[in-house]
């Protein structure tokens, strides 16, 4: 979150912070004031944390903590998942084309019915 620097209670907020504060505003179909006011912030520290994002002025901080865990090789998938895989993503298609056609279908139906009850 944010540290205190002198009694006139001024608040350093880190990068990171700063950081997922403009990603949850891009993110989110929320006003910035909204999100500003949940998180107790100024609205407008906000949108200029914005601008310097959008300038690139945000660079994380080297950081001095060193990992002790090897980070383990990811296993190469199986010849079965691959296999299921391919499976579900014809089946994904084969779906969707159905449900597409039945969204126009019931489009069909829905101008024949209007056209039936001109007359």
């Amino acid at each position: 979150m944010g540290k205190i620097l002198s009694k006139e209670r001024v608040i350093e907020y880190s990068i990171e912070f700063k950081i997922k504060v403009v990603e949850l505003t891009n993110q989110l179909d929320v006003e910035t004031a909204k999100i500003a006011e949940i998180l107790n912030l100024h609205p407008v520290m906000i949108y200029r944390w914005r601008q310097e994002y959008r300038e690139g002025k945000f660079t994380p901080q080297p950081t001095r903590r060193i990992s002790m865990t090897k980070d383990s090789p990811k296993p190469l998938p199986s010849k079965k998942n691959v296999d299921e895989l391919q499976k579900l993503k014809k089946e994904n298609l084969l779906l969707k084309k159905e449900n597409d056609f039945l969204k126009k279908w019931r489009g069909y139906l829905k101008d024949q019915k209007q056209k039936g009850s001109d007359s």
